[in-house]
């Protein structure tokens, strides 16, 4: 199962008030295991970087200018993630600002149901708890100390332990594949049950022991439900 953690650094919060896409980083995940395929791309959002923006992610004016407008990268972005499922915390946001710049693009819009919050499962699985990606991590015991500012490829790689850890640990299925089960390998666990003995063992106790337990049962009395 192929999926893409994903997340992108913008200049504000909203594509339709003149806000763009700044930076976005993707990384690979085959079976729920990162791969070293990864998309990562700086982008000019052709305006300047307001100050509270530029305070979240450090990424400014003269660092931006003359990197790849996303009109240079919007298709090589869709060929990369594909059909793939997209893990992205807080999904609304970042799926919200890719349609609006693939939109001007004229190209294909990303369906909303390709989307994994990890937002959405951690307030499910820890209702009235704190749920952003440093109280996740604090939660987890993932180390983040290098997540001084925002940055897109880094809060992927972050986001990828944290949605592991979310969905039952670091290998939910216990690391069996299904491509294995497509070559005709038994990799499921629900599929393999302990088959009985042809010959059983022979007992381990000497006659010792058996006259010992015997005697402790018998001392026990009747009431006891060992001698039933």
């Amino acid at each position: 199962m192929r999926e893409i953690v994903l997340d992108t650094e913008t200049t504000g919060f909203d594509p339709q008030g003149g806000d763009r896409i700044v930076e976005i980083g993707a990384i690979e995940l085959i079976g729920h295991v990162p791969t070293k395929n990864q998309f990562h791309e700086y982008i000019d959002p052709e305006r300047s970087m307001p100050q509270e923006a530029f305070e979240v992610h450090g990424l400014g004016d003269d660092f931006l200018r003359g990197k790849p407008k996303f009109a240079a990268i919007g298709q090589a972005f869709l060929d990369f993630i594909g059909d793939a499922k997209l893990v992205i915390h807080n999904a609304a946001f970042d799926m919200k600002f890719l349609n609006a710049e693939l939109k001007w693009m004229g190209l294909p819009q990303i369906p909303y149901e390709q989307a994994i919050d990890t937002l959405d499962i951690a307030r499910r699985r820890f209702p009235g708890s704190p749920a952003s990606l440093d109280a996740l991590c604090r939660r987890f015991g993932i180390d983040n100390s290098a997540r001084t500012l925002h940055g897109a490829l880094l809060d992927s790689e972050i986001l990828a332990e944290v949605y592991l850890e979310l969905i039952g640990g670091r290998q939910p299925d216990f690391g069996l594949s299904t491509e294995s089960a497509k070559q005709g390998v038994t990799t499921s666990t629900d599929s393999w049950t302990a088959k009985p003995r042809e010959t059983a063992l022979p007992s381990r106790l000497s006659e010792k022991e058996k006259a010992a337990h015997a005697a402790f049962v018998s001392d026990l009395g009747d009431s006891t439900l060992w001698p039933r």
